[in-house]
């Protein structure tokens, strides 16, 4: 029988950390490579799977294999309440590329213009997966599958597609930028095939992005409010796609 720390060791260089329950349940049932899987308390791993995730319980019962608490600890840069945490294979970036890049599509592509806040990349991929986004693109430095990322995506980086390109790498699509500057989004149906472009909180769109956009569009807010969230902001977004004729399946 395969050591799972052993195993842990030669993989950790490379593959993709499921930091906690709720990332390796997600990661199980979007299909991802499950390499090994390690849990301080099993008993409770499974009850929480009888609880919350029934479907992929089975899987998740073969998958995971008890250690002691501080062996679970020494693998994790820090560690979860669940005290479960897996690697798994990082999807193909080419298969990602051409499922970005495919036309037509049925849902937009989220854009997230030098973002500067892992938590917040986190959470935006969340929001992306829930709406049945066709996939999340960074540009700048921020890697969009650092774990802290892939933490605050809850492991849901691996129901819709997620990679790092420069603004002249975009995916094909009329780029419908937000931008204080730009028409109130309530006038404006975002079509299916759209990049819906989000720059940093701190100093919006960069020129390069900006310079790509088709339309610029601005969210409600009241005056002397500087700026929402980026997740809010792409909350918002999506969910204006959704109910004016797009929606998850």
């Amino acid at each position: 029988m395969t050591d799972p720390v052993a195993l842990w060791h030669r993989q950790s260089g490379t593959a993709v950390l499921l930091d906690g329950f709720h990332a390796l349940k997600h990661a199980v049932r979007f299909r991802a490579e499950v390499l090994v899987a390690v849990t301080a308390d099993r008993a409770a791993a499974l009850a929480l799977a009888d609880e919350l995730a029934p479907d992929v319980r089975d899987t998740l019962a073969a998958l995971l294999t008890e250690v002691p608490h501080a062996t679970y600890a020494s693998l994790v840069p820090r560690t979860h309440p669940t005290a479960v945490a897996a690697l798994a294979v990082r999807p193909s970036r080419a298969g990602h590329l051409e499922r970005l890049a495919r036309t037509p599509r049925t849902a937009p592509v989220v854009v997230l213009d030098h973002p500067r806040n892992l938590g917040n990349a986190g959470a935006v991929i969340r929001l992306a997966a829930g709406f049945g986004a066709t996939g999340v693109v960074t540009t700048g430095t921020l890697d969009p599958w650092h774990p802290t990322v892939v933490r605050g995506g809850a492991g849901l980086h691996f129901a819709t597609a997620v990679e790092r390109l420069t603004a002249g790498e975009l995916p094909p699509g009329p780029v419908f930028a937000l931008d204080p500057e730009g028409e109130d989004i309530r006038g404006t149906k975002l079509p299916d095939d759209a990049l819906l472009a989000f720059g940093s909180e701190r100093s919006g769109l960069s020129p390069e992005l900006r310079a790509r956009a088709d339309h610029l569009i601005a969210l409600p807010m009241r005056p002397m409010v500087s700026s929402y969230n980026l997740a809010t902001s792409v909350a918002m977004t999506l969910y204006h796609w959704s109910a004016t004729g797009g929606a998850p399946a």
